[in-house]
């Protein structure tokens, strides 16, 4: 099946876009020159679908270079950058992919990468896993495995597990400490404000920022938002992360107060409606919303629709919705990831590490895929610590290690 792309002539942008990205990526740098010597992935057919900018892309040739065929798509509409594409299909990859492209043709796109057979997939949000197993199961005894990437992506498959409807092993590269712990709170905090920055170009600062959802990803946005000197609110249904934010100085309330008070809405929960009609028609004049979570669904856009019409372009990325009260809302990336939407995603370096664990994960599958039993997998202890080890050498960062004394003290039980 040819690529489907907006147009190859744009290979040369997306080729630099890759090289800026290569340029600081230590890890995957690392990974492409092992694997191309020891081919792991040879004679196997990998399915990805990830947001589709460089730092994925970079990833990409870096599992072709170990030997892989790659079918490539990206997991959002608006996050696909026509260029980088284009890069892929001249460096001799399948892509299908199209900035803005509509809900049927994103779909045709993930049947397209899997329609060949995958041995590997490797999901983001868990749009590929799904059509697997309801559209395409005949060719499932092919799969050894697949790695998820983010916390909705393994919401669902934790769901798939729960209902034994999953019928082969995912990692669940979202849980690696190398992941959560800097992609989605650092990564997610820095890129979520660059999009929103780059989008509005309003100050922040001295403004009150809403916060919906205090996990990892979550502290990334409010830290950063505080930071840049805006008054934090965080929205919760977890009793313990509730705590946390207050102890972390931020207000705790429900999102029908916190919806009166707020100049920016940031939604992290991964959850549907977080902020609903009621919340729309008491926000101020002005108010602007965004989702930091994988679907757009986290802000109810068909419930804003419903009360304010389709909308207006009030600029780039920005769609203004007046409300009955006369009162108008401007949202973001049409309620769709706004670090992606409006912005290039999380930093380079971050994702070195996220990616580095999701070709490490991808190559224990090829190597471990059938002694595994469970459908549900960790990322492998020794991987997530290879990963940390290399990148504070890269880093030039050396740290302290224990003496045989201290080993034997700390495994010692009479102690």
């Amino acid at each position: 099946m040819p690529s489907e792309i907006k147009d190859i002539a744009l290979a040369p942008d997306g080729r630099l876009k890759i090289a800026w990205v290569k340029e600081h990526c230590d890890l995957l740098r690392t990974l492409e020159k092992e694997f191309s010597e020891t081919k792991p992935f040879a004679g196997k057919k990998i399915a990805l679908s990830v947001h589709l900018e460089a730092k994925t892309a970079y990833l990409c040739l870096c599992l072709a270079a170990g030997g892989a065929e790659m079918y490539v798509t990206g997991s959002n509409p608006l996050s696909t950058q026509d260029d980088v594409a284009a890069a892929l299909v001249d460096a001799g990859l399948e892509v299908h992919a199209v900035y803005g492209c509509s809900e049927e043709e994103y779909n045709r796109h993930i049947r397209a990468v899997l329609s060949p057979g995958p041995n590997i997939i490797i999901d983001d949000g868990g749009d590929l896993v799904p059509m697997m197993h309801t559209k395409l199961t005949d060719l499932i005894p092919g799969v050894i495995g697949g790695c998820e990437e983010t916390t909705t992506g393994i919401i669902r498959l934790e769901a798939m597990d729960r209902e034994g409807k999953l019928r082969f092993p995912m990692v669940k590269v979202n849980n690696a400490q190398c992941k959560h712990f800097f992609d989605n709170r650092y990564g997610t905090g820095q890129s979520v404000w660059d999009g929103i920055n780059r989008t509005t170009n309003l100050i922040v600062a001295g403004k009150t920022v809403v916060v919906a959802g205090y996990g990892w990803c979550g502290k990334g946005v409010a830290m950063r938002a505080k930071g840049l000197g805006a008054q934090v609110v965080v929205t919760e249904i977890d009793p313990v992360k509730a705590i946390e934010a207050v102890m972390d100085g931020f207000t705790v309330c429900p999102m029908k107060e916190a919806a009166k008070l707020g100049d920016f809405f940031v939604t992290v929960t991964g959850c549907d409606k977080v902020i609903d009609e009621e919340d729309f028609l008491e926000m101020k004049d002005g108010a602007i919303l965004c989702n930091a979570g994988h679907f757009d669904c986290e802000i109810d856009m068909a419930g804003l629709r419903k009360i304010a019409g389709n909308g207006k372009p009030l600029r780039h990325n920005i769609t203004g919705y007046t409300l009955p009260n006369g009162r108008t809302l401007a949202v973001l990336g049409e309620g769709r990831l706004v670090n992606l939407a409006c912005g290039d995603g999380h930093p380079a370096e971050i994702m070195d590490m996220s990616f580095a664990i999701q070709a490490l994960s991808a190559k224990y599958l090829i190597e471990h895929g059938s002694e595994l039993k469970e459908k549900l997998i960790d990322v492998p202890e020794e991987v997530d610590r290879d990963v940390a080890e290399k990148k504070l050498k890269f880093l030039g960062v050396e740290i302290d290690q224990l003496t045989p004394e201290q080993e034997a003290y700390l495994n010692n039980s009479n102690v």
